[in-house]
């Protein structure tokens, strides 16, 4: 897994939930239902298909 900011982090996991409460198919096996803990449980997993570019 790539190493990110704390900010980076923030933004990928937020963004991950907002796609999953708007309905996008959640990538991991879990009992939860909250958008956020999935999102954090998929970025423990490496599972978020989101990519930051740097300048």
């Amino acid at each position: 897994m790539e190493s990110y900011t704390r900010y980076e982090r923030a933004r990928i996991i937020g963004a991950r939930a907002l796609q999953i409460s708007m309905g996008a198919p959640v990538l991991v096996k879990t009992p939860k239902t909250e958008p956020l803990e999935i999102a954090l449980e998929e970025y423990d997993q490496d599972m978020i298909p989101i990519t930051v570019k740097r300048k």
